[in-house]
């Protein structure tokens, strides 16, 4: 038990912290087109993702899948830069956007896994079960991405409600943000 909840703190800190603000950033362009009325739809979209970053973390961890962190790092900004660059090219085409955000956060979840998948690989001993420890850290992970989609569903709900915010101008200006962010980041982690 004592080993599950290390994990699971180390999950809820992977994506909380101040230093997730990759995470953060890909959650937020994710969701920035839904409201509190779409909550089952961003369950999903925030469950695939983790199922993505639990696949890549499972086959790192076992040593299937390595990928140098240069890589890793630079592919992480760029998965959030085209998520934010679907909304803002999208915006009239909800429907479509729904299904290919859905697989988006799926395979963005598996390079987003690998960010963490070298300091798994250190810290979980090659005689010990990956099971407990990739549930704890896969539970905390979407403990914490839930309460940061919570967040940002108040906000919205705030803004829209009652300072009368259109949501298309929402979606742009958070997607707009986001992008460039992640851009900034991206040209900053350029392997090559």
């Amino acid at each position: 038990m004592h080993d599950f909840l290390f994990y699971l703190k180390l999950g809820w800190e992977h994506i909380i912290s101040l230093d997730a603000l990759d995470h953060q950033l890909f959650v937020l362009a994710l969701i920035a087109v839904y409201t509190f009325k779409e909550w089952k739809k961003i369950l999903i979209l925030v469950t695939a993702f983790t199922i993505g970053h639990s696949v890549t973390l499972a086959l790192s961890i076992l040593d299937v899948v390595r990928l140098p962190s240069d890589w890793v790092e630079f592919l992480i900004p760029l998965t959030i830069v085209l998520t934010a660059a679907g909304n803002i090219l999208m915006k009239n085409k909800k429907q479509s956007q729904d299904k290919t955000n859905y697989y988006l956060a799926l395979f963005f979840g598996l390079i987003h896994g690998l960010g963490f998948a070298n300091t798994a690989r250190v810290m979980i001993a090659k005689s010990q079960s990956i099971a407990v420890p990739l549930l704890g850290f896969n539970i905390g992970l979407e403990a914490g991405q839930i309460v940061i989609v919570f967040a940002i569903l108040i906000l919205l709900f705030i803004l829209l409600s009652l300072f009368k915010i259109n949501k298309k101008d929402w979606i742009l200006f958070v997607s707009s943000g986001v992008f460039a962010l992640a851009l900034k980041m991206t040209l900053e982690r350029m392997p090559f």
